[in-house]
């Protein structure tokens, strides 16, 4: 081990002496890009021939009883491999990644260099209702963070070595490199400079063509525009919108609802009451199973009977409440699906559920519109645009939503419909959810890390770091005179006073005893709880940094006591605050 660590230290310091950082960056995008393409290769191609092999004998005219068992098997397998094997917990990918970004100056765990591929393999493989994005994201962000690491660059190129993994990995899923590059910069909330976009545009690339190398001429979404919009159809695409908007705030109430259930139960119980839940939702509603792109193809193609397949209602589709109360189920539930999965110990992510829920909802609107009889729309149009409000809504990112159908749809003539429709959905939805839903849970806990350098600069800085020890303690039954002598040694001018217990009692500063400290007669009649006083802010120790930053402006103080639990912990200087801030506020922002 000691051996490989100089080895390392030899290319780090090689690497710093003959490679300009320009062009260190450019090769570093260009190996995260071809990463980042063999990992998506490595989970679509792995999923594929997982759920073919389970499913390829089914009869698509009878329900299969199978399908109760696969889910509750994929994600107990999922489980014993991140307890037992991986032993660790295996997150989202996308909420991690911001985590890492936020909390752990970009370190994402090593682990994630292959956790997510295995286990989702099995989770969506055996037909968790998830998709593959998250785990692919999470991967590849994994290995940009750690080739950062591993060269020992900074926190700025360490970011920017994990957005190229994200970029790269969103590029090799979708064949769709500007909604990818869109992405890095909404999602994960890297600044878009030319230092940055040329790395993204390298990444993207090398993705693309190292996917399509290994899996050929993927096409995610199969679809050839029906003509281009009417102007009579603009008042629709907004409805639509609003529409959608609502759904994703019931998207993220439920997702929330479902983890707040399922995460007080033990490890086993949630996945024997999440695994026998999903296993029944799937046989009762067979489109559930895994990401459900065959399902969203067929609804945006309009082979709708293609989505009855293996049902119980297969001989009832031509029946219109039916056909309309099927897809409706397929709308509503799909989230609960992917919460289950996710909540019960299954590993993937909410990107395709997203799109589903969305390709749903569209065909579903423009299908009663067109029952209507007012006018015709396309319901193909609908479906497509539908994707793009629902994950507008759910992920706060209109732009991506926007260049990621028109590019894996070549549907570039629906740019109006498709911005219009994005607009509405993400207005709406921000009017209920603050965050979306990749965000939220870090929101909540104050870890979410945005585009205002000022906030991500505080949330990055460490709370222990900043405390000053160093202070002399007194205890409050200590006379005058002993006070006396311990200010005559002190460094400081502020004395904590502690009891025999340890617990905080107040402050005693050399200006409260100025005027007593000479008057000798008084050294064995008066005691330190005579001058102490009781701070108007207090720290405590699991205090945000923007809290301290509040208490610092609210108290006028120089000096905040830190306490934990009621005990003395330290001081956090305003000085020394403000130095850290602004150097790690260099080291954070562009040069």
């Amino acid at each position: 081990m000691r051996l490989l660590y100089l080895q390392l230290e030899k290319i780090v310091l090689w690497r710093n002496k003959h490679i300009k950082q320009r062009t260190f960056i450019m090769l570093m995008s260009i190996l995260i890009g071809v990463t980042s393409g063999l990992i998506a290769a490595t989970i679509k191609t792995s999923v594929h021939y997982t759920e073919y092999f389970l499913t390829h004998f089914f009869s698509p005219y009878t329900p299969n009883y199978l399908y109760f068992l696969y889910p509750m098997l994929g994600i107990g397998i999922t489980v014993i491999i991140a307890k037992y094997i991986i032993r660790n917990k295996v997150n989202e990918g996308i909420p991690n990644t911001l985590y890492a970004i936020s909390k752990r100056r970009g370190n994402v765990r090593s682990h994630y260099l292959f956790s997510s591929i295995i286990t989702s393999a099995f989770t969506v493989g055996f037909g968790g209702s998830v998709g593959l994005e998250g785990p692919t994201v999470a991967t590849a962000a994994g290995w940009g963070s750690n080739f950062g690491r591993l060269f020992k660059v900074d926190y700025k190129t360490k970011l920017l070595l994990i957005s190229t993994g994200v970029a790269g990995s969103m590029a090799a899923i979708f064949q769709a490199p500007i909604a990818a590059i869109v992405f890095a910069v909404e999602v994960i909330m890297i600044d878009l400079t030319t230092a940055s976009l040329v790395p993204l545009l390298f990444a993207s690339i090398s993705a693309i063509l190292t996917s399509k190398f290994l899996m050929g001429e993927t096409i995610l979404i199969d679809y050839k525009l029906e003509g281009i919009y009417l102007f009579k159809d603009v008042p629709m695409f907004m409805i639509l919108g609003v529409f959608l908007g609502l759904a994703s705030v019931y998207y993220s109430k439920t997702y929330f609802a479902i983890a707040e259930y399922l995460d007080p139960f033990s490890r086993w119980k949630k996945l024997l009451i999440g695994g026998l839940t999903l296993g029944l939702l799937i046989f009762i509603l067979p489109p559930l199973y895994g990401e459900g792109y065959g399902t969203v193809n067929s609804l945006i193609n309009g082979n709708v009977s293609d989505v009855f397949e293996s049902s119980f209602f297969y001989e009832m589709q031509d029946q219109f409440w039916v056909f309309i109360g099927f897809l409706t189920a397929l709308f509503f539930i799909k989230i609960v699906a992917a919460a289950i999965t996710l909540h019960s110990g299954g590993v993937g992510g909410i990107f395709a559920p997203t799109l589903f829920m969305g390709a749903t909802g569209g065909y579903i609107f423009a299908n009663l519109v067109n029952k209507l009889g007012i006018f015709k729309v396309s319901e193909g149009n609908f479906t497509l645009v539908g994707m793009a409000g629902m994950l507008a809504g759910v992920l706060h990112a209109p732009l991506t939503a926007i260049f990621l159908i028109a590019e894996i749809s070549k549907g570039y003539s629906l740019f109006v419909p498709l911005m219009i429709t994005s607009l509405m959905s993400f207005v709406t939805v921000r009017l209920f959810v603050e965050h979306s839903i990749y965000a939220m849970q870090l929101g909540r806990r104050g870890e979410l890390i945005t585009h205002n350098k000022d906030q991500n600069t505080l949330k990055m800085m460490n709370l222990k770091s900043e405390i000053e020890d160093d202070f002399s303690i007194v205890n409050p039954t200590m006379t005058l005179g002993s006070l006396v002598d311990v200010v005559s040694e002190a460094k400081r001018n502020v004395f904590p006073v502690i009891d025999d217990e340890g617990n905080f009692k107040g402050i005693v500063s050399l200006d409260d005893i100025r005027s007593e400290m000479f008057v000798r007669k008084k050294y064995d009649t008066m005691f330190v709880h005579d001058f102490m006083v009781y701070p108007n802010a207090i720290i405590d120790l699991s205090d945000s940094m923007e809290k301290v930053v509040e208490l610092f402006e609210e108290s006028g103080a120089w000096n905040l006591v830190v306490l934990s639990d009621s005990k003395y912990v330290g001081f956090v200087s305003k000085s020394k605050m403000f130095s850290a801030y602004r150097n790690l506020l260099k080291e954070f922002s562009d040069h």
